[in-house]
């Protein structure tokens, strides 16, 4: 029996994509340099290919049918693939300097990996990476120091750069100690400004459960030392979890901490093909972990 396969272009993919993580038609237009008729002609025809209705519009809000969700996440998985096909096969003809921002909760992520992979890739490129709160690295008296901004943002429906992926917050603490059990529960976090700090505050006060702050520092290798000893837990995206901690499962006293988005920043609307490899990079390494 001779059997029909139905080819998905990657196009049309990529497109669905862009149109979800910016979140609209004409965005998306702009970011794959489209007009909004040709972008509608291929979700359209997207739809049609597959017999499924993918996106529902209310107003001008987009939302995902069951099936458009489930179509997302594997596009992301096909495209990862082949961005990295492509990576392989494509990097020695890409030269020139970029500075790169990224959370410092994402330094020990990153830079041994994912970065590291990049570098080997590209290495015509002259990488330069300062991790910092997500606040300051887009704040507007810095922003304009970095080529490409990798950062979080509080809610993943108003992500202002383009969204990467959407991760679970999660409580974490050290595998030896049971500090979640202690009243009031004692806190490792990062300085004001930090979007863990304000959401596990934030959410713990909501829910009437006594809190004190016990050790506060800015980045995560003081953090996983301090969880380690014992001091305290506190709240981390899963992806950047150490394998010496452990994640605590939502209870009545460490209450479900929600989704964080983490985005891409750009500081040019038509970035360099350097900043655009390392994007991509970012966005293969992260969907792929």
């Amino acid at each position: 029996m001779r059997l029909t396969h139905k080819n998905l272009p990657t196009e049309w993919l990529r497109t669905l994509v862009t149109v979800v993580d910016s979140g609209g038609f004409s965005q998306a237009g702009e970011l794959l340099a489209r007009t909004q008729p040709a972008i509608s002609r291929q979700i359209k025809e997207l739809e049609e290919r597959l017999g499924r209705q993918l996106l529902l519009r209310s107003g001008r809000t987009l939302n995902l049918t069951e099936s458009g969700l489930r179509v997302y996440d594997q596009a992301k998985r096909i495209l990862a693939l082949n961005d990295e096909l492509v990576f392989e096969f494509s990097g020695a003809s890409v030269t020139g300097k970029l500075h790169l921002g990224i959370p410092s909760e994402f330094a020990s992520v990153l830079l041994p990996r994912i970065i590291g992979q990049f570098s080997q890739s590209y290495p015509e490129v002259s990488l330069q990476v300062t991790s910092d709160l997500s606040r300051n690295l887009l704040a507007k008296g810095n922003r304009d120091r970095f080529d490409l901004i990798l950062a979080l943002q509080e809610k993943p429906d108003t992500a202002e750069g383009q969204l990467v992926i959407r991760d679970d917050l999660v409580w974490v603490a050290s595998h030896k100690h049971s500090a979640h059990l202690l009243k009031p529960l004692p806190l490792v976090l990062a300085p004001e400004g930090c979007i863990y700090r304000k959401r596990a505050e934030s959410i713990l006060q909501s829910a009437g459960i006594a809190s004190r702050n016990v050790f506060t520092i800015p980045d995560l290798n003081g953090i996983q030392s301090a969880l380690e000893a014992g001091l305290g837990i506190t709240a981390l995206c899963r992806s950047t979890v150490p394998e010496s901690l452990r994640v605590l499962r939502p209870s009545r006293g460490l209450p479900k901490l929600g989704e964080i988005s983490i985005g891409l920043h750009f500081k040019h609307r038509r970035p360099s093909a350097a900043a655009m490899r390392l994007a991509e990079h970012l966005q293969t390494g992260l969907n792929t972990q």
